[in-house]
């Protein structure tokens, strides 16, 4: 519903609508690959689906949940830059700008998967009579590289973009505080809407990346699989944060919302505010159920 909004309602015309389009369309994908990892797990943890499927849903899960994470870094950059320094920004912040940099982040996040598609992801267990999807600590031979590879990925796309974030969340409250030209109400929301956004992006990614590099230098010093659970309940919570980014990102506005109205053709529901609207307008409006 986001990407046809975006794509039919709305039109591409700023930067951060390509940013949210992009995010919406990395959301799309990672649920795509989502059934897989739920038959999976229903079935004890058997992959039935082959090494290809294996190589390529790894891959997939991890290429998305990156890329969402570069790209909600920047939807936080580009909104720091539109609330701080406005008029200065204007010259930076163009469509064809962000379209560019959606393709670099793209590029990026995939190469980043390259080596989870060229190297064998599932082991068969003959003791337990299954077949293990990307369970690191049974490729023994690979381990060092898992370690280097996954500290890696995990300090650039994930440490260093909240760094960004935080930072400019924070930068982007402080403005709106000092603000004496918002509305306090439409203020109060951004700046709500700015602390929700970074808190989820916390209680999503955070988690999920901490264990990870707890588990990769566990392993790599100790061959210590303790953390195997908690690092795929991880796993799962990271995936919680494709369904909460059309809440937050896209559906929270009031413009989106009527979006999503006229979309649905609630036309009732789509109209504007009636202190917005002229005299004969509220009074067109004002209809009885039988005439609308």
């Amino acid at each position: 519903m986001a990407i046809i909004i975006f794509l039919v309602k709305m039109k591409v015309s700023k930067p951060a609508v390509v940013y949210m389009l992009n995010l919406a369309i990395a959301d799309t994908l990672l649920v795509s690959v989502l059934p897989f990892y739920i038959v999976y797990r229903f079935l004890e943890n058997d992959w039935i689906f082959g090494e290809g499927m294996c190589r390529f849903v790894t891959a997939a899960f991890y290429c998305n949940m990156y890329c969402s994470i570069l790209l909600m870094t920047n939807i936080s950059v580009d909104r720091f830059l539109a609330i701080v320094y406005p008029v200065r920004s204007l010259p930076w912040r163009t469509v064809t700008r962000a379209w560019l940099v959606c393709g670099v982040i793209w590029v990026i996040s995939l190469a980043s998967t390259v080596p989870l598609l060229i190297i064998d992801q599932s082991w068969k267990m003959n003791i337990l009579d299954i077949t293990a999807c990307h369970v690191i600590q049974y490729f023994a031979v690979e381990l060092d590289f898992y370690f280097y590879y996954f500290t890696s990925l995990t300090s650039l796309f994930f440490f260093f973009p909240l760094f960004i974030m935080t930072f400019c969340y924070i930068g982007t409250i402080r403005s709106l505080s000092r603000s004496i030209f918002d509305r306090t109400h439409k203020r109060s929301r951004s700046i709500r809407l700015t602390v929700v956004v970074l808190s989820v992006f916390v209680l999503c990614f955070g988690p999920t990346n901490v264990i990870y590099l707890i588990h990769y230098v566990k392993l790599s010093k100790h061959y210590d699989a303790s953390l195997y659970v908690p690092y795929t309940l991880s796993s799962s919570i990271s995936s919680i944060n494709c369904c909460l980014d059309p809440l937050i990102y896209y559906f929270a506005s009031s413009q989106s919302q009527r979006q999503v109205c006229s979309l649905l053709r609630w036309k009732k529901d789509c109209r504007p505010p009636v202190q917005s609207l002229p005299l004969n307008t509220r009074s067109s409006n004002q209809r009885g159920p039988e005439e609308t």
